[in-house]
């Protein structure tokens, strides 16, 4: 819980989602929850339960609204939805990316995966934590000496991350702290970052 002189602002990432077909989804519409991960932003919601917030806000996507829904009844507060929070933009969005069955090896696909480094793919990782920064500007202004939960999604948040260890943007994916529904939380004195703390309150679903 936030101090007098402090603000906290909890980047949480969205639970499991109901996805058969083992598709990249990226921004598209309609990809819910599965039951799995209801049960999850349910017990992420639970964990702020006593905690001092006073500003909720999520990604416009339904994976997000879904997990923050739970959140905002054991606050009693209601979500604002904000654009800065949403999932990266991706060319193969709607493509089976992984697997024995990838679609990326086909080689219409190479022409996107010349530079891993921007990445060619997709938005632009500094741009994902251009936005991100002005997300979590936006919540610690609102939420000044008291605590605010933004709901987002993995590379959004894994961007602030590596931001604020210092390290480059461009990463191996396989090495992201960032599970399902986990809780990244970042601490202010003023406008000023002073430490931040990774949980995983739904860790077992």
């Amino acid at each position: 819980m936030a101090g007098s002189n402090e603000t906290v602002v909890h980047l949480v990432r969205h639970g499991e989602v109901h996805n058969p077909k083992k598709l990249l989804y990226g921004r598209l519409p309609g990809f819910h929850l599965s039951s799995r991960g209801q049960s999850m932003a349910a017990r992420t919601a639970v964990s702020f339960k006593g905690h001092d917030v006073t500003y909720l806000a999520a990604s416009p996507l339904e994976r997000a609204q879904e997990t923050a829904a739970p959140i905002a009844d054991v606050l009693g507060m209601g979500i604002h939805t904000d654009d800065d929070l949403i999932e990266s933009d991706n060319v193969f969005e709607g493509l089976r990316t992984k697997g024995l069955r990838s679609q990326l090896v086909h080689p219409v696909r190479w022409r996107h995966m010349t530079n891993p480094f921007e990445p060619s793919w997709g938005e632009p990782y500094d741009e994902i934590l251009q936005r991100m920064e002005r997300a979590v500007d936006k919540a610690r202004r609102h939420a000044q000496g008291h605590e605010a939960v933004l709901v987002s999604h993995q590379l959004p948040i894994v961007m602030m991350q590596r931001s604020i260890q210092g390290k480059r943007l461009p990463h191996n994916p396989t090495k992201r702290q960032c599970e399902l529904a986990s809780v990244t939380s970042l601490m202010f004195d003023g406008d000023r970052l002073v430490s931040w703390s990774y949980d995983e309150p739904a860790r077992g679903i």
